[in-house]
């Protein structure tokens, strides 16, 4: 890990001192980040005066951790995550909002019988070992008129595809709508999805753009700089997506290589999520941020008496 917002000549000749930015991504490469890719390709970042290292963390949940410790400039993350951080005294900050709604949704399998979350009841649900995943159906199946206590939950860890394509369990949360979804179905099995935010769960940030309050306070212009170019990386990658996606698949992991039809049909479902329509790329709403600690609070997902507030947790930083 290189030192953290530090200056260097990288790639600048000897005339133009560039500013190193690392950046954590939220898992492997894929099609949600292609917009960093085609601002480094295109050469928006270094127009911004930055030299960014795009990086997988070795595990999901140690971006934001790192993030927090100064041992990362930036992370892509959760925006539940950043509110329970928070309320734990993790001093971590949202500076963007990048898919702007849940992309995380319920699967049924379509021969399950299973029309509307109310009939997951007596069903077996699989879930990725987290209480979220826990409260996000439970949230959904009381909204739908069913009953919560009825649920048959099987801790199916990450084997989300496995699990469905065998019939192992009815229905699972925890999948993506642009990547397992595609990937079951790609397999022959058909789903119906849920979106949980037509079911009394908040409509919220799916993956948002993290720093430290420490990072922010200091680096404010830099991190605003990093935002420009990747608001012209996500610009470019609308009016060029297939180009843009090239950009991505040079970029795949060794250890997690990519389907380019997948991603292509990840990146058509990403796109329209990732716009909010009105505002700039980024923008966030206090609204969005108060709704999701509420429903946390009420899931016993932030600790009672926990203090936090809405306009702390994020910054909008776009121009």
């Amino acid at each position: 890990m290189s030192i953290s917002l530090s200056g260097c000549s990288a790639g600048g000749g000897p005339d133009q001192e560039l500013t190193e930015v690392n950046v954590l991504l939220d898992w492997y490469p894929n099609a949600v980040h292609t917009f960093l890719f085609a601002a480094q390709q295109e050469g928006y970042f270094e127009q911004e005066g930055l030299k960014v290292n795009l990086e997988t963390p070795a595990d999901t949940n140690d971006a934001i951790k790192l993030v927090a410790a100064g041992k990362a400039d930036l992370a892509v993350s959760y925006q539940t995550q950043v509110a329970q951080s928070r309320a734990e005294k993790i001093p971590v900050v949202s500076v963007a909002a990048l898919v702007r709604h849940p992309l995380n949704q319920l699967f049924v399998r379509k021969d399950s019988g299973i029309t509307s979350p109310k009939d997951l009841a007596g069903k077996r649900v699989g879930y990725p070992s987290t209480p979220l995943s826990e409260a996000i159906i439970s949230t959904m199946v009381e909204s739908d008129g069913g009953d919560p206590s009825k649920l048959n939950f099987t801790d199916i860890g990450w084997d989300l595809i496995p699990a469905m394509t065998t019939g192992r369990v009815d229905a699972i949360i925890g999948g993506y709508i642009n990547h397992e979804k595609l990937l079951i179905e790609k397999e022959g099995v058909q789903l119906l999805t849920f979106n949980p935010s037509r079911y009394g769960v908040p409509d919220n940030y799916e993956l948002v753009l993290t720093a430290s309050e420490d990072g922010l306070s200091k680096h404010e212009e830099t991190i605003r700089r990093f935002l420009k170019a990747a608001a012209k990386g996500q610009a470019y990658t609308v009016q060029h997506p297939d180009e843009a996606l090239q950009m991505l698949l040079k970029h795949e992991s060794r250890d997690f290589p990519l389907d380019p039809d997948v991603e292509k049909q990840s990146l058509q479902i990403l796109l329209p999520l990732m716009d909010d329509g009105t505002e700039g790329f980024g923008a966030q709403t206090e609204e969005s941020w108060n709704a999701v600690i509420q429903w946390l609070k009420q899931q016993g997902q932030i600790k009672a008496g926990s203090t936090i507030k809405a306009q702390d947790a994020f910054r909008n930083l776009g121009e």
